[in-house]
């Protein structure tokens, strides 16, 4: 459950946009290029890199990420055993570059994570790491953290197995190629147990009462000499893998809780009071969420083509708040588990891209396998929940800019003109006729177009949920603002 990425897939003619998008960089504070002592520290780490005893290269492993991806962190080989599956899911292995407390692990400390601007990504590790010697390239024989996960016929977990080895994948997919070929009946044996493993594994999220949301991606495409912002659903084999993570990921907090050390990925559940108006904002939209499907089965109802029901779908995303990166010490096990997932959970399969889960893979390595925890990880372990959230609201902030930054580009020649949208959120005091109300409560409302992704604010009176027509005031890219007034 990952925010929505946006794309900008080709170089364009729009100067203007490109000079926009580095001034937002430069705005915001992003990371800066790694310097030359960081590269030569990540050239060292290369070239002094020891090879694991086990080979698993035999193995026809495979990855499959969103097509151009070059920072692989994952590639699995599934079978069927014994009436179930054996996934083998292989991680790549970040720890054997970045020592702890060397200059890497320093460097990447303070940046926490990739971000994703929509003209280029800023990397966690240095590209010689995060796109070549890391990475899990097809061809090439790359250093991993082994998951062997068994799970019986209905896709309950029944052994995990950790170890360090060497792979070498065989293909690189996407997943647009891949779902083309699983749906015309040529997707091949791999393929097939990816969706055969995702469905159930879907099937016990169901079971224990989790849910997934599947917001699509923003992308922008040229159209007619100007361009616009199309709306992507995720494909079903991205559900599925995101499945495989999933899994791993519930599988290293179980082995963290058993052993009383490490770091988990939590969430609270919502709160009544949030509930019951999320059921009354779905009646509003024509969907009614009854309470006879449980929250994760009626969010897979959803049908995010209808603008309505994408609209739900976005309100649900406010349900899912509060998540957190919590450390392991001696706590209640309800009290750590990732409420959407209704399961304790750990990031563990993306350490190219994301700090924590580098010492999570650590963590679990060690305590699968008989060994100690050092005190150097120990200690790394208590810093990582601030480290964590102070990049995770830098990326969020840098993601929010870039969405609001090139709708507000996109409509900038279109003041005046007419759309019909769906009211997210009414607005109050002023902007909503009412002058004479308090300054804190004098705030304009939010919407969404209903024919394209894009969402503004808005004067006039009109209550959530309900279909309005606006037209557009203003669209400003340098202020990154949008303002639609009601007209009927």
């Amino acid at each position: 459950m990952t925010n929505p990425r946006i794309h900008s897939p080709r170089k364009h003619g729009a100067a203007n946009l490109d000079e926009l998008l580095l001034a937002l960089e430069s705005e915001l504070g992003v990371p800066a290029p790694f310097d030359e002592q960081t590269l030569k520290a990540a050239q060292e780490a290369v070239d002094n890199l020891r090879t694991p005893e086990n080979d698993d290269t035999a193995l026809p492993f495979f990855t499959i990420d969103p097509e151009g991806a070059t920072d692989l962190d994952q590639a699995m080989y599934l079978e069927r055993k014994d009436g179930g599956y054996l996934v083998h899911y292989a991680i790549a292995d970040v720890p054997s570059f970045v020592a702890l407390n060397g200059l890497l692990d320093e460097v990447t400390r303070e940046r926490g994570q990739t971000y994703y601007l929509p003209q280029r990504k800023i990397n966690l590790h240095p590209p010689l790491i995060s796109e070549d010697a890391g990475s899990l390239l097809p061809g090439a024989v790359r250093p991993v953290f082994l998951w062997l996960i068994t799970l019986d016929a209905a896709g309950a977990i029944t052994a995990v197995q950790l170890r360090h080895t060497t792979i070498k994948s065989r293909e690189m997919l996407n997943y647009a190629s891949a779902q083309a070929k699983l749906d015309s009946g040529h997707g091949g044996e791999q393929l097939e147990l990816l969706a055969q493993i995702g469905a159930v594994r879907i099937e016990q999220e169901r079971l224990r009462g989790g849910a997934s949301l599947n917001l699509p991606d923003q992308e922008v495409e040229p159209d007619n000499g100007g361009y616009k912002l199309v709306s992507r659903q995720p494909l079903p084999l991205e559900d599925y893998n995101a499945q495989i993570s999933l899994l791993t990921g519930m599988a290293a907090a179980r082995i963290m809780l058993d052993h009383g050390t490490g770091i988990l990925r939590t969430m609270p559940a919502p709160d009544e009071k949030d509930l019951a108006e999320f059921k009354e904002q779905t009646k509003l939209l024509g969907h009614p969420w009854d309470g006879q499907l449980d929250y994760g089965q009626y969010l897979r109802t959803l049908d995010v083509n209808d603008p309505r029901q994408l609209v739900i779908m976005h309100r649900a995303a406010s349900l899912f708040r509060g998540a957190d990166y919590d450390v392991i010490n001696g706590q209640n096990e309800d009290a750590m588990e990732q409420a959407a997932l209704a399961a304790p959970y750990a990031h563990t399969t993306a350490p190219l891209r994301r700090l924590v889960d580098r010492f999570v893979l650590l963590c679990c390595f060690l305590q699968a396998n008989a060994k100690p925890i050092p005190n150097e990880l120990s200690q790394a372990l208590e810093q990582l929940p601030g480290l964590m959230r102070e990049s995770s609201i830098s990326a969020n902030q840098i993601s929010r800019a870039a969405i609001n930054l090139i709708e507000a580009y996109v409509l900038q020649h279109r003041v005046g003109e007419t759309f019909e949208a769906i009211v997210l959120r009414e607005a109050t005091g002023a902007h909503n006729g009412d002058p004479s109300a308090s300054e804190a409560k004098d705030r304009p409302g939010n919407l969404q177009l209903v024919t394209e992704p894009i969402t503004g604010q808005f004067t006039g009176s009109a209550a959530p949920g309900t279909l309005v027509t606006v037209t557009l005031r203003s669209a400003d890219p340098v202020t990154r603002k949008i303002m639609f007034d009601i007209v009927g």
